[in-house]
């Protein structure tokens, strides 16, 4: 507890952790300032983020990369869930299929772009393991080709509902099962095809193990928490900022969702941690196309009013489609350079001007 009490005390950044009671009071108290609710829980996920980074990388120092960017995959993944959880009670199924698809977009283009490109510009190019990282683009691509099929017999076969219901709960249940024989094969039978490419800077000194697993833990709490705040505040807020409802469910929603992800992302890779940046960023979009949206779609047959299903509307079909292929293309040769990165980014932000200039009738 002196470590993280030293940390905070030596890092203004971490002074930013007062806005976290600030924004949980505020939500009780004035409910309805959509707007101040909705700057108050960015500027606490901020510094939560950067508490949750330091704490992944002293874990990661004990486990290796690899389990470490599954570890930060799944916890930062949590907050989507929570996320998801709220929407699905309340039968936003939409809500929730947007959440899904911006996460994926957004893990697999926006984080694995920015983390080429901050980590090229400290170094001429960087390697990575490209055998984890085909792994985790491959189970990917079988996620979004499962989605796409609810979609396209729907569209082509004027199928009933009953029916697309039916296939989404069997396809869950095989994405959930090629989900765990990925872990297996890659955490248990094979793990020595997915070592580090190289070790990187050491960086500072990692916590003791137990410091930093239940840092984890709390963090994780707390993002969840504001992170509720923040998708309650957001559309209200959207609108007095100018942003279409599109462009907050896909881009705005899934960025301060996977804040903490991201910044552990961005650290790895201007340490020349790249294994551990890639991991989280594919490894995060393909636990959430094949595990949390599978899980929602099994759970909404408790949770929600009526069953959800994996058809979703064909321009978030068309962007979670190319943004694994261009994830899947940029990693064959596990060497990147800044270049790399901003050719990703390139793709994102393509996607992110469509949605915020669409027009009302188009979404």
């Amino acid at each position: 507890m002196n470590l993280l009490l030293r940390e905070i005390r030596h890092r203004p950044l971490l002074w930013l952790l007062v806005f976290v009671p600030a924004v949980l009071v505020g939500e009780s108290v004035a409910s309805d300032a959509h707007t101040l609710l909705f700057v108050l829980s960015v500027l606490a996920i901020v510094p939560l983020a950067a508490l949750l980074s330091h704490a992944t990388e002293s874990v990661a120092a004990k486990t290796g990369d690899a389990a470490g960017g599954l570890l930060n995959a799944t916890l930062g993944n949590l907050t989507e869930l929570v996320i998801a959880l709220t929407a699905l009670r309340a039968g936003q199924y939409t809500l929730v299929k947007a959440s899904i698809a911006g996460a994926i977009v957004t893990n697999s283009l926006f984080m694995l772009g920015v983390s080429f490109l901050l980590g090229g510009l400290k170094y001429h190019v960087q390697e990575y393991n490209r055998m984890g990282a085909r792994l985790q683009a491959s189970l990917l691509f079988l996620a979004t080709v499962s989605m796409l099929i609810p979609s396209l017999v729907a569209q082509a076969d004027a199928s009933s509902a009953a029916f697309t219901q039916q296939l989404s709960a069997t396809l869950a249940v095989l994405l959930i099962v090629a989900y765990a024989l990925g872990l297996l094969f890659s955490l248990k039978t094979h793990p020595e095809l997915f070592a580090s490419a190289a070790h990187g800077e050491e960086g500072e000194a990692p916590w003791p193990l137990g410091l930093a697993l239940g840092t984890l833990a709390a963090v994780t709490v707390l993002v969840a928490l504001v992170s509720e705040v923040f998708v309650e505040s957001v559309q209200e807020a959207a609108e007095a900022f100018g942003m279409t409802p599109a462009f907050v469910g896909f881009v705005v929603v899934a960025l301060v969702g996977g804040a903490a992800e991201m910044a552990s992302a961005f650290s790895g890779a201007r340490k020349n941690r790249l294994d551990l940046s890639v991991g989280i960023a594919l490894g995060s979009a393909a636990q959430i196309a094949l595990f949390v949206a599978p899980f929602l779609v099994l759970l909404s047959y408790v949770l929600g009013p009526a069953p959800m299903d994996l058809q979703f509307w064909p321009g978030a079909l068309v962007m979670m489609l190319f943004a694994t292929m261009t994830a899947s293309m940029v990693i064959v040769s596990g060497r990147s350079a800044w270049f790399v990165g901003v050719l990703v980014l390139m793709v994102y932000l393509v996607f992110a001007a469509t949605l915020y200039l669409l027009p009302p009738a188009a979404q």
